[in-house]
């Protein structure tokens, strides 16, 4: 072959429509995700604004190591890093391995035996998935709250006449308890899909040889599901130890701090220095439990469950046990969906704190009208400039934030699978997946060290709405991408190319075939992106201003100023709007579903 052929054989293959795309969002996800990495690094060694009044001689941006100094070998070292670090771990490890109990005791239950109303079970477990994680933590502080601490008594001491002690009202028992009644659902939907393909022949052959209906779950079912548990674990254990608004509701009161609202205080002191550091250990320890994983998970050779061998699933017949259980789990439904909301919307109702009989009822705080006892100083959601801008700010983020990782992820999807196999589609998927194993407070943290002054050509960004709906997207992108991925995946290639050879060119290709096959999995992506971000407070409160703040972060003022009647509004608010958008992008995806049938 001539060297023109070749040449004119290579300019070909650079020029296909997905490896351009190819090189354009490698070098955008490069910008977008590695390079805040580095930053991050970077900010950690050079001297601070702050840092001036304990190193007088440095300007800022000098290289130093003062800030390691400081916060791993200095007097302050033990509050500032070791406690907020041994707390992290402490309600880490703690809320993991209840979550892990929970979801697979869950998943087992639902999947593999006969208790009653499976259908309807599966759906309500994932519920507290749609609700903001720190919601549970405002309804455990609007029932046991005490005098002593929380001003006004809550529920429990009005229904009973006890003030709660301080270690069930604040601290790390609640943290851990809401914690893992929201994040057990991660365990339940990685166990629950690997348990379908767990042959009952192999169950079967156990209680053959004599071992127990316990026993064999623990040593032959358990042993299988090692991977999807690895999996469940790495996420749970990710998202709790870079949660901010659980801890921040239950712990600061009592000043028991974990990394992220030990960050948050450093950024509130303008110690930017020491919380990029913390910051940084977020994301080392983040890497170092998915690298434990890996091994622990590599040991194993084989995790096959599937083969070409007889299969054969069948329904363990739970006997006597059956209703039981099922009431067992209806109550734990009851505390982890129904006890929230009906807490938070009696709140909303309440003329004064710590008064829940009928005759301290009033729609005040929902339509206005005044009257006596209500509090004047608090406006009602109708007059309230503050809800209803929040409001329409996280409708705003929350909807641009979707469409723009929903274009990026079909593009990301599309370049991984039509070049699967090649480099370019390792390292984009590899890259498209890397902010979600960054913290989200870490994550913000991040993108403030990046944005706050000129980046390259790029303005300082920060305090504004488009660098909201930049860290949104990055922080977002694993949703669209992977299920960009899975959609093209069932699309054959053979559709694209009989349509290029009729001369129809690649824009139209994918307006006209790719996309409207693939919308029902883009948008289940684009609904995940949504819900994400209309219920976040870790990572955009580092970023948000009065101007741009979202109804998360009006929410958290309104507790911090203590004003409880107006968390309930807001907080109910932002739960039915999770609710109904779930629902209308639901039925469209179903609707678009049926139509590209």
């Amino acid at each position: 072959m001539s060297g023109r052929a070749v040449l004119g054989r290579l300019w070909h293959t650079l020029t296909r429509p997905e490896r351009i795309l190819g090189i354009a969002l490698a070098v955008l996800l490069g910008a977008l995700v590695l390079v805040p990495l580095f930053e991050l690094i970077r900010e950690t060694l050079t001297v601070q604004p702050y840092d001036r009044a304990y190193l007088p001689n440095a300007q800022p941006g000098d290289l130093t190591l003062f800030h390691y100094e400081r916060v791993f070998a200095g007097r302050l070292s033990w509050a500032l890093f070791y406690k907020p670090f041994l707390n992290s771990l402490v309600t880490a490890f703690a809320a993991t391995i209840i979550c892990l109990v929970l979801g697979a005791g869950l998943a087992w239950l639902i999947v593999r035996t006969n208790i009653p109303f499976r259908n309807f079970l599966h759906t309500l477990v994932m519920i507290p998935y749609m609700l903001p994680s720190w919601v549970m933590a405002l309804a455990w502080i609007t029932f046991f709250k005490n005098d002593r601490i929380g001003g006004a008594a809550g529920a429990f001491a009005y229904f009973f006449g006890v003030q709660p002690p301080d270690w069930i009202a604040y601290g790390p028992l609640p943290i851990i308890i809401c914690l893992s009644l929201h994040y057990y659902v991660y365990t339940y939907l990685s166990v629950s899909s690997s348990i379908t393909s767990v042959d009952s022949q192999l169950e079967e052959a156990g209680a053959m040889a004599g071992l127990s209906r316990i026993k064999q779950f623990l040593w032959i079912t358990a042993p299988l599901l090692l991977p999807a548990i690895g999996s469940a674990v790495v996420m749970t254990f990710i998202r709790v130890v870079g949660s901010f608004g659980t801890p921040a509701v239950l712990g600061m009161p009592v000043r028991y701090f974990v990394l992220p609202t030990q960050i948050y205080a450093a950024m509130g002191t303008r110690n930017a220095g020491d919380g990029f550091l913390l910051a940084l250990v977020l994301v080392v320890l983040a890497c170092l439990f998915i690298v434990i994983n890996q091994r622990l998970i590599g040991v194993r050779k084989s995790f096959v469950t599937l083969s070409g061998k007889g299969f054969r699933s069948k329904e363990i017949d739970l006997g006597g046990w059956r209703w039981p259980l099922f009431i067992l789990v209806m109550l734990l439904m009851t505390a982890a969906v129904a006890f929230p909301l009906v807490l938070l919307v009696l709140q909303s109702l309440i003329k004064t704190a710590g008064n829940y009989s009928l005759s301290n009822l009033t729609l005040h705080y929902w339509i206005g009208g005044g009257g006596e006892g209500v509090d004047q100083l608090q406006a009602a959601l109708v007059d309230n400039g503050n809800i209803i801008d929040a409001t329409w700010n996280s409708l705003k983020l929350a909807f641009l934030t979707a469409m723009t990782t929903g274009v990026f992820g079909f593009l990301i999807g599309y370049v991984v699978v039509r070049t699967r196999g090649s480099l370019t589609s390792r390292a984009l998927e590899m890259v498209a997946f890397l902010p979600y194993i960054f913290p989200a407070l870490a994550f913000g943290a991040i993108y403030i060290g990046m944005f706050a002054r000129p980046f390259g050509p790029i303005p300082a960004l920060y305090g504004t709405f488009a660098l909201l709906v930049l860290i949104c997207s990055v922080k977002t992108l694993p949703f669209t991408s992977r299920t960009g991925i899975a959609a093209l995946l069932q699309i054959d290639k053979s559709l694209e190319e009989a349509a290029r050879v009729q001369g129809i060119g690649w824009f139209r290709r994918m307006m006209r075939i790719i996309v409207p096959i693939a919308a029902g999995g883009l948008l289940s992506g684009m609904l995940l992106s949504f819900i994400s971000i209309m219920r976040e407070l870790s990572l955009i409160i580092l970023l948000v201003t009065p101007s741009t703040n979202v109804l998360a972060g009006v929410i958290y003022n309104y507790q911090n100023q203590d004003m409880p009647q107006l968390v309930g509004v807001a907080t109910v608010l932002l739960v039915a709007i999770v609710i109904a958008v779930n629902l209308v992008v639901r039925a469209l995806s179903t609707k678009a579903r049926i139509g590209a049938a």
